[in-house]
């Protein structure tokens, strides 16, 4: 767990230790571990479940304790006499979490008010965005799950490599690869349409590069004769877009319509798709920060296991 920083002298000393890992509008986590293993000198010989199950105990406790302590606080602080309403309850029991920032985390709850359960809670993590490439997230999700579960980096650090090899060698197709996006201010920055024997419409500086990448596609449809067969992305639509290598063209990204890509466009994407940047601008970056919370180096140098002998 990722301990918050700068906490305030009157919650903790500088020179104690704070136990608190995440806290939020209504709610704290607190890293256990260190109190079960004063509680019961055995912890390490716990199975899982055990573990789980005197934390929950523990937790009980102290929700107790806190609630008592709020009678105090309803009546020197808000003048409540009598009955409150203010109350601790423990929600779940937390076998290991995740917390990249505030409302961002991912935590494995295996029990919740009482009932034994497995599931992964996630919030707010870059991977479950709309705009990212499902078949991306789908392989950060698997590596985050298998963190919290308690996998060895090495193996991790395998899995990715075997991974890029599938993007840079083709063997994932690049429809799966395309930023996924609704075309919102098209209209907005399609600054003069191409004129007679020009190629490309001018478009207004500031164009995000998905919007400049839905312009491209369309001056290529027209370009090439394909507009009478086949749509133009429009305002509105929902599109993939990717980057593109350096091209005859010197298009940098190109969008495309899913259900309705000329052949033509799709070899011209196939032959200039900027497969590595791909995978080092939408997956890479967002592994490396994961990596540097979890205090690991990320480093694919196919080369850094291998010994030479001379």
């Amino acid at each position: 767990m990722k301990h918050l920083e700068d906490t305030p002298w009157w919650i903790c000393d500088p020179e104690d230790t704070n136990y608190v890992a995440y806290s939020d509008t209504d709610s704290i986590y607190i890293h256990a571990e260190p109190l079960l293993r004063h509680l019961y000198p055995n912890f390490e010989e716990m199975s899982s479940e055990k573990k789980d199950d005197v934390l929950e105990e523990a937790a009980l406790k102290y929700q107790d304790i806190i609630t008592d302590s709020y009678s105090d606080l309803a009546t020197d602080c808000f003048n409540a006499k009598g009955k409150h309403r203010l109350e601790m309850k423990t929600e779940c029991v937390i076998r290991s979490a995740y917390f990249r920032a505030t409302r961002r985390y991912a935590q494995w709850i295996t029990k919740q008010e009482g009932i034994v359960k497995e599931s992964l809670d996630v919030k707010g993590l870059e991977f479950k965005k709309a705009n990212f490439p499902p078949v991306l997230g789908k392989f950060f999700h698997k590596t985050l799950v298998d963190v919290l579960k308690g996998e060895e980096q090495s193996e991790i650090d395998k899995r990715l490599k075997e991974f890029k090899t599938q993007i840079l060698d083709g063997t994932i197709p690049l429809t799966e690869l395309g930023n996924p996006t609704s075309v919102k201010t098209l209209n907005k920055y399609t600054e003069r349409k191409a004129r007679a024997g020009e190629m490309f419409t001018v478009v207004a500086k500031g164009a995000p590069a998905a919007v400049r990448a839905v312009i491209r596609y369309n001056d290529l449809l027209n370009f090439w004769g394909l507009n009478k067969s086949h749509s133009q992305i429009t305002q509105g639509d929902k599109i993939k877009w990717i980057y593109l290598k350096p091209n005859p063209y010197q298009i940098d990204a190109i969008a495309f319509l899913e259900w309705d890509l000329p052949e033509k466009i799709r070899t011209f994407i196939e032959q200039n798709a900027d497969r590595k940047k791909i995978f080092e601008s939408i997956l890479l970056n967002k592994l490396e920060g994961f990596y540097n919370d979890l205090g690991w180096t990320l480093n694919l140098n196919p080369y850094k296991e291998m010994f030479f002998k001379f």
